[in-house]
């Protein structure tokens, strides 16, 4: 329940950013005000958003839900294949020759992201040069924004399992963070780590250990 109000005040702050952005200002006082269109907006998104994220199943049906109550508008029918096959062409363009590889898994595309090129050895510190690739991803995840993105990180089975848990979180952490810098909405980003759960490949070789090395970008269509 604790998890529930907090999430609620988030949202609560949203919208309330939301309705400042809206403010106008007034030519016989020189004060800034909102309008009674921005205040209902604003109370608007807040309510519904709340509703969503406590009434939905998993993390991202719940996010969906939340940003579907927040006005954000759902994909329906024949067209959810079409929006994510367009998004797919444009991330696979801006991603080529990067070292991040594309999957299409249904409805959802994955985007994986090596540990060889997005960290250093046991850091969680973004590498300077990978920055450019996420904001390219960035700029296709603004215009096709009606997904939920889950950010995941995972790491190989060498070291302790708590110490790879914890790492595979600031991982994850670390690429959502500045995914919100570049514009993307803070609600639509789900960060999870794996630790050394879910491997890709053998951990028993180097070259498997490094795919295991990784964070993933899960981008799933908002439907009704």
């Amino acid at each position: 329940m604790y998890r529930k109000i907090r999430n609620f005040t988030k949202l609560a702050t949203i919208a309330a950013l939301t309705l400042l952005s809206a403010c106008t200002t007034n030519p016989y006082t020189g004060e800034q005000q909102a309008s009674k269109a921005a205040i209902g907006a604003g109370i608007g998104a807040a309510a519904g958003a709340a509703v969503g994220a406590l009434s939905g199943g998993h993390s991202k049906e719940r996010r969906k839900k939340a940003l579907i109550g927040a006005g954000v508008g759902a994909l329906a029918g024949g067209g959810v294949g079409y929006y994510m096959d367009v998004q797919e062409s444009k991330l696979r363009a801006q991603l080529q020759g990067t070292g991040v590889g594309v999957t299409r898994v249904g409805d959802e595309i994955i985007l994986n992201m090596p540990g060889n090129v997005t960290f250093a050895t046991n850091s969680a510190d973004v590498k300077s040069n990978f920055y450019g690739v996420l904001n390219s991803v960035s700029l296709v995840l603004k215009e096709y924004e009606k997904t939920v993105i889950e950010v995941a990180g995972h790491t190989d089975n060498r070291g302790s399992e708590p110490y790879n848990q914890s790492l595979s979180v600031r991982r994850a952490a670390s690429v959502s963070q500045y995914l919100g810098t570049q514009g993307i909405e803070h609600l639509r980003l789900i960060t999870v780590g794996y630790g050394e759960s879910n491997p890709i490949a053998d951990n028993d070789t180097n070259s498997g250990r490094e795919q295991n090395r990784r964070v993933e970008l899960t981008l799933a269509p908002i439907t009704g």
